[in-house]
């Protein structure tokens, strides 16, 4: 059964973000700013006007985020994009492929 493109980088932006506050932030758990910037992430690719053809967002000719998330994610990817090889090595191939 093949995962949906929009499923696909939900879980990737999840994995990021939990790395992120954790190894970063050091908490334990997602925190508040955190657990807000995953439902925004998750509210924008549902949203995304390209759907399952949608490419990188850092590409992409439609910004959706809010400048202010639009940094924070941006954090959140520059810290926890050289680690995802560490800590989900298959998913950060196929993150990288754009499989």
């Amino acid at each position: 059964m093949k995962v949906s493109r929009i499923a696909h980088e939900k879980k990737t932006v999840e994995l990021m973000i939990r790395l992120y506050c954790r190894k970063k932030e050091k908490n334990k758990i997602l925190c508040t700013d955190c657990e807000e910037l995953l439902r925004y992430a998750h509210a924008r690719l549902d949203r995304c006007p390209f759907g399952e053809k949608k490419g990188a967002c850092k590409e992409c000719t439609v910004h959706c985020y809010k400048p202010v998330l639009r940094e924070r994610m941006r954090q959140v990817m520059r810290f926890s994009g050289p680690r995802m090889l560490f800590y989900a090595p298959w998913q950060t191939i196929r993150h990288l492929l754009n499989l």
